[in-house]
């Protein structure tokens, strides 16, 4: 089974470093997930000691125009909680673990990882619970993303700057 990783078209260090260490590998071995593609954005490279990981590499990559391949392609999405990337990977049907970047200040992803898990369409994490995020998941247990009315979503958003 595959897992993309994305983190758009941030610097995610930590979750680029997270995804290769040995208890989120452990965890994606238990629940039998096999391949790993991970895109990088501007987040600094993973070391070599890091690939060294218990998943095979399919691929490690900064950027490419569009990423519904990797995202069409994959048994489970890990991402930031970026808003184009959540929506674009519900509205896929793929099961989705976000993972909140701490490091940002005033981050309005936190307020809308927790309302989409609150709706039951994805779990969300921070990089220190990834792992025991993973060994949980049941993606049975998922409401799909059905995509709505996007006004409402530009109100949502809107809302949101406002707080700011």
């Amino acid at each position: 089974m595959k897992v993309f990783v994305t983190v758009g078209t941030t610097k995610f260090d930590a979750l680029v470093k997270k995804i290769f260490s040995h208890d989120v590998q452990d965890a994606l071995t238990e629940k039998q997930y096999t391949n790993l593609t991970v895109q990088i954005g501007n987040s600094q490279e993973p070391g070599t000691d890091l690939l060294d990981s218990k998943t095979t590499i399919d691929e490690v990559y900064k950027f490419k125009p569009s990423l519904d391949s990797d995202i069409k392609s994959a048994d489970l999405v890990i991402a930031h909680a970026g808003a184009g990337t959540c929506l674009e990977v519900l509205e896929s049907n793929k099961p989705l673990i976000v993972v909140i970047n701490e490091e940002l200040m005033g981050n309005h992803q936190t307020e809308l990882a927790e309302r989409l898990e609150k709706d039951n369409h994805l779990v969300r994490c921070t990089c220190s619970t990834l792992a025991n995020a993973i060994r949980e998941f049941d993606p049975t247990q998922l409401v799909p993303y059905e995509k709505g009315d996007i006004e409402i979503f530009a109100n949502f958003i809107e809302d949101l700057m406002k707080k700011n």
